[in-house]
This record gives C-alpha cells, sequence and structure tokens, in this order.
C-alpha cells in the first residue's frame, strides 16, 4: 500500500525502470515468502501474541531501513529484510482469528479485517502521497514507523496471550511439523488456491498510480483522491461483505465477486485519458470486485486446517501467498513497458487479460476448497 501509489514517484526520484520497480516490489514479497517458510515449522509452538510481537519490531525496523535508502539497489536490499519479518504478520494474525472465531463467524470478522486496506486508502494512501509530494517519498514511511511504533505497544498493552493452540501438540520436531503439515492433499489444494488468487489481486497493483498518471491523466495532486474514493468505499462494503458471506454459501459470493472483478478489470486496463470522476466510479467498482472475493476465500482457507496445524499451515499459506504476489509483480514488470518516464505504459491490457485466466482458475480451485470444508464440517452451507 505505501510502494503501489509511489510508483511513478520513485520510479522517477530514482531513476527506475519498470522491471526494477517490480523488483522493489516482489523483493518483499519473495523474503516474505521465505521466512513465512521458515517460521512455519515453529508456528504452532509459541504464544502467538509473543510471536507477533516479535516479528512487527522487526517489520518497524525494516521499514526505517526503506525510510533511509537512497538508491534502487538499497531500496531493494531494505525491502527484503523488510518483508523477513513483514510477510510473517499476516499469517499470525489470520491463526489469531482462527483461533478465536468459529466459522459461521469468520466472515463478518474477516469483512472487519478486511477494512484494514480500505483504511490503509483512506488515511494511509492519501496522506502517505500528501507527505510525498511535499516533504518527498521517505516522509510516508516514517509514518508507517511512527503508527507501527504505537501499534507494537497497544499489542504489548491490549492483546492477551493466545496459547489455545499449545495443548493439542504433538511432540514433534519444527522441521517433521513442517513437512507434516504440506505433506497433506487438503492443504496442499489450499495453499494452491491462495495461490491463484494472491497472484490474480497483485498484477495490477506495482504500477497502479503510473497507469493512473501516465495512461488515464491524473495528476499527482489528484492521486490521494483517488485513493480516498476508493478507500472509503471499501470501508463501506466489506462489513456488509462480511456480514453477506455468513448467511451465504461463501463459494456462491466468491464466484460472483470474480465476474464482477473480471468484466471491471478488462474495462479499466483498455482505457486512456478519462475525466477523473469516471476512474473514481471504475477504481470503486473494480475494489469492490477484489476484495469481496478476499472476505469469502480468507474465510473457507482458515476452515481447512486442524487447530494443531493451523499456525503451520497459516504460515506456508501466508508465504505462498506472498511469492505469488512476488511473482505477480516481477510477471507484471516484465510486461510493461515504458518508453520514457512520461510516456503512457504499454501492454497494461495484457496484465489485464493474464489477471482474468488466473482469476478463473482461483475460482474452479476455491470451488474445490468449497467442497472440502463441507465436507469436513458435514453442513450444506459455509
Amino acid at each position: 500500500m505505501i510502494m503501489a501509489p509511489l510508483g511513478d514517484l520513485l520510479m522517477k526520484v530514482l531513476s527506475m525502470k519498470p522491471s526494477q520497480f517490480g523488483s522493489a516490489v516482489s523483493g518483499y514479497a519473495f523474503s516474505a515468502g521465505i521466512a513465512g517458510l521458515l517460521t512455519a515449522g515453529f508456528a504452532d509452538r509459541f504464544d502467538r501474541k509473543k510471536l507477533l510481537l516479535f516479528f512487527y519490531i522487526g517489520f518497524i525496523a525494516g521499514t526505517i531501513l526503506c525510510a533511509l535508502a537512497n538508491s534502487y539497489h538499497t531500496l531493494l536490499a531494505a525491502r527484503i529484510i523488510t518483508g523477513l519479518f513483514g510477510g510473517v504478520i499476516g499469517s499470525i494474525s489470520l491463526a489469531i482469528v482462527a483461533d478465536l472465531f468459529e466459522i459461521h463467524q469468520r466472515g463478518r470478522v474477516m469483512g472487519f479485517v478486511q477494512m484494514g486496506f480500505g483504511a490503509s486508502q483512506v488515511l494511509g494512501i492519501p496522506i502517505g502521497l500528501y507527505l510525498a509530494n511535499n516533504l518527498g517519498w521517505r516522509a510516508p514511511f516514517w509514518l508507517v514507523v511512527s503508527m507501527g511504533t504505537l501499534i507494537a505497544i497497544m499489542i504489548i498493552a491490549k492483546l492477551k496471550p493466545v496459547t489455545a493452540h499449545l495443548a493439542a501438540q504433538r511432540n514433534s520436531s519444527p522441521l517433521r511439523h513442517l513437512l507434516t503439515t504440506v505433506s497433506k492433499r487438503n492443504y496442499r489444494i489450499g495453499f494452491l488456491a491462495t495461490a491463484f488468487l494472491s497472484i490474480g489481486g497483485f498484477m495490477m497493483m506495482p504500477f497502479s498510480s503510473a497507469f493512473a498518471v501516465n495512461n488515464l491523466g491524473v495528476t499527482h495532486q489528484q492521486l490521494p483522491l483517488l485513493f480516498m474514493v476508493s478507500g472509503c468505499s471499501s470501508l463501506l462494503i466489506m462489513p456488509v461483505i462480511g456480514r453477506i458471506a455468513d448467511r451465504i454459501d461463501k463459494f456462491t459470493l466468491y464466484a460472483i465477486a470474480s465476474a464482477w472483478m473480471i468484466v471491471v478489470v478488462v474495462v479499466y486496463t483498455n482505457m486512456s485519458v478519462t475525466p477523473l470522476w469516471i476512474v473514481m466510479v471504475v477504481n470503486v467498482l473494480m475494489m469492490m470486485g477484489i476484495l469481496s472475493r478476499m472476505v469469502p476465500a480468507v474465510a473457507l482457507t482458515t476452515a481447512i486446517p486442524d487447530l494443531a496445524d493451523r499456525g503451520a499451515f497459516m504460515s506456508i499459506n501466508s508465504s505462498l501467498q506472498q511469492i505469488a504476489g512476488g511473482v505477480a509483480a516481477a510477471a507484471a514488470g516484465m510486461i510493461v513497458q515504458q518508453k520514457t518516464e512520461f510516456s503512457p505504459l504499454e501492454h497494461y491490457d495484457t496484465v489485464g487479460y493474464v489477471m482474468v485466466c488466473i482469476s478463473i482458475i482461483s475460482v474452479i480451485l476455491l470451488y474445490r476448497v468449497s467442497l472440502m470444508v463441507k465436507k469436513k464440517l458435514g453442513e450444506k452451507k459455509v
């Protein structure tokens, strides 16, 4: 959420090519994926609060290094370090949610969790862009450091220990626990579904601001407003989607949201210079589709693992999610071309078509996940 809106500015200031910027984005994702795999073996052996706090503090330290970077290579190195810690935070958080809430409550809970993405747009992205435009591109990273420090203090003071999973642990080594988790067929289907969901969701994101500026005619001063409108819409949409996900079949909701997203993505990636209000409307419609897929998908995926494997499953799942996101960003960087710093992006529509194909595959995979969860819970609707 920091790198995507700063994409055009960073490429100009640090003289980065689209492929290099794609690497800077994917560097975080790949290192986060590696960290998730390394963490999976012992993710279920500690109080989840302590594990979350350890990685969160590391994430803050990595973000400080990003703010101090002065070239493409130092920024890439800082992003990799940040990813080693930040990539595990999401999996631990989802494991905590799955520990505390039953499957019939998770749609609503995940709706509020996904609101975080909307809040980051409503507050983080416009403020970050404003700071970048007025104080330089480093300022948003310092903002993240400041907010992260406050949140770390809140975790220490307010979050209670999460230890129920410890009683279900088997006496096995971290490596054996990792291999046992990976060896389960149902888990592997869940991993694959998450990977394709992530690839489809991340392909357009790295170049969203560059496309808006260079192709759609949006100015740097208008970018904060564009992201804020999209974010506000998600704040309103996500709680509603969460409640719907607990009342109807989650796969049905996912399929409808995917079809919606596919149509809007094809329209958006083929647009040229367009009035700002139309760009805002299309962005809101696209955000509805993308985020509406996340709620039922995450709710279904968290129902796959048993309690004893949940931390390991979430770590591996998060790892694959990050790696898939890195693959998506790197692939988009190879597809997208730009003749000069101020030329329109070329082949962004190809990114959209690739995203459509991957999204169709993800629908098929999540259907299999839905069947597994229904069989496990012995219910008609989940």
